[in-house]
């Protein structure tokens, strides 16, 4: 299946999830909990090459306009990061899973800069993405497009934050 194929079937699941619900049903919140948007996730561009990363500008309630990857996933930078170096690995890489780029060069979408993007060579051998020399992450309790659930939290040494298209984090 290809990388759109997998999007449009991940933000289908996503829309149809999102559309149940019945009388008297309400959800709540508390002030401490993260919050989550089911956005779509964005297009890639047209007749992308199977295998290309792409780094996209897409929407996370609160958030405002944030990096995303292929698939509208929240991107994320690990402050206990050496520079240009992830010191993430072992079981931090399987909580915020590390954006590799192993075909290529990663491709800017959807108003993200080309100058800001660029790889680095984890320690494990593969190519991370980062963007303005910030590796660049995942996290493993966003579910959905959009959600911005590892935000502000602070695990494994440092604090995960998301990003603006600036590079600046997001608040």
């Amino acid at each position: 299946m290809t990388r759109r194929a997998l999007a449009v079937a991940l933000v289908g699941a996503g829309l149809i999830a999102g559309c149940g619900g019945g009388s008297g049903s309400s959800a709540t919140t508390s002030p401490a909990a993260k919050t989550t948007s089911t956005l779509p996730a964005p297009e890639p561009p047209p007749n992308a090459e199977e295998g290309t990363v792409f780094v996209s500008l897409g929407s996370a309630k609160g958030l405002g306009e944030i990096l995303v990857d292929s698939t509208g996933h929240t991107l994320y930078a690990f402050s206990g990061d050496a520079g240009k170096t992830s010191t993430c690995t072992g079981a931090c890489a399987q909580a915020w899973p590390p954006l590799l780029d192993e075909n290529g060069e990663p491709q800017p979408s959807n108003g993200t800069s080309a100058a800001r993007l660029g790889t680095v060579t984890r320690a494990d051998g593969g190519r991370q993405v980062t963007y303005s020399g910030r590796p660049l992450y995942t996290f493993g309790g966003d579910k959905l497009p959009g959600d911005a659930n590892g935000n502000g939290v602070s695990a494994f040494g440092g604090t995960w934050t998301a990003l603006k298209g600036n590079g600046s984090p997001a608040r």
